[in-house]
C-alpha cells in the first residue's frame, strides 16, 4: 500500500511540475534559431510535453514492437509535418489538432492502450503532423533550420522516452498497480487537454 501511495505522490509531483510550465510551444512563440532553440521549443509548451509523454506511456502499454514503432511513427510523421510547415503548405486546424492530441492520447492511455498496433501508429501519426507543422512554420530556411529540426526531433524522442521510463519505473516499483497509475495519468493528461481547449 505504501508503494502505491508513493507512486501516486511521485506521479502527482511530476504532473504538477509539468502543469506549472507555460503553454506556448505554438506557431509564432519564441525565438527560433539553431540547435538550442530546437532543443528548448518542444518543452516550452505544456501541450507538447503532455502529448509526447502520453505517446511514451502508450508505447509501454502496447509493449512488444509498439515500444519502438509508436514513438518512431510519431517522430517520422512529425518530421514530415515540419517539412510541410517550412515549405508553406497549408494545414488547417493546427492548434486544435495539438490540443486534440493531448485529449485523445490521454484518453487512449486512460483506456489502457487497448488498440491494435497499426491503429496506434496511425493515431499518433495523424496528430504528429500537427505538432511537426507547428514547429516547421517557425524554422528558419538556413543552416540554423537544420540544427533547429535536429533539436526538436531529439527532444521529442526524449519526451517519449520519459513517458516510457516513467511507465516502466512505476510498473517495476508498484507492480500490479502500475497499470492503474498509467491509466490515471492518461485521464489527467486528457483532462489537462480539455482544460486547454476550453480556456
Amino acid at each position: 500500500m505504501k508503494r502505491v501511495i508513493f507512486g501516486f505522490a511521485g506521479l502527482a509531483t511530476v504532473l504538477a511540475t509539468v502543469l506549472a510550465a507555460p503553454a506556448m510551444a505554438h506557431t509564432g512563440a519564441g525565438e527560433v534559431s539553431g540547435l538550442m532553440a530546437g532543443l528548448s521549443h518542444p518543452i516550452s509548451g505544456l501541450d507538447h510535453i503532455l502529448a509526447m509523454v502520453a505517446v511514451g506511456i502508450l508505447a509501454v502499454q502496447l509493449g512488444g514492437r509498439g515500444l519502438w514503432l509508436v514513438p518512431a511513427s510519431f517522430v517520422s510523421v512529425m518530421a514530415l509535418g515540419g517539412v510541410l510547415g517550412v515549405i508553406g503548405v497549408g494545414v488547417p486546424f493546427v492548434e486544435q489538432g495539438i490540443i486534440g492530441s493531448v485529449i485523445i492520447f490521454g484518453a487512449v492511455v486512460a483506456w489502457g492502450g487497448k488498440m491494435p498496433l497499426p491503429a496506434a501508429m496511425s493515431l499518433v501519426g495523424v496528430f504528429a503532423l500537427f505538432h511537426g507543422y507547428a514547429h516547421g512554420t517557425e524554422m528558419p530556411l538556413n543552416a540554423h533550420g537544420v540544427q533547429y529540426s535536429i533539436g526538436f526531433l531529439l527532444v521529442t524522442a526524449m519526451l517519449h522516452a520519459l513517458g516510457m521510463g516513467l511507465s516502466l519505473a512505476l510498473r517495476a516499483y508498484i507492480e500490479n498497480s502500475a497499470r492503474l497509475v498509467a491509466r490515471v495519468s492518461g485521464a489527467v493528461i486528457a483532462a489537462a487537454g480539455v482544460s486547454m481547449a476550453i480556456s
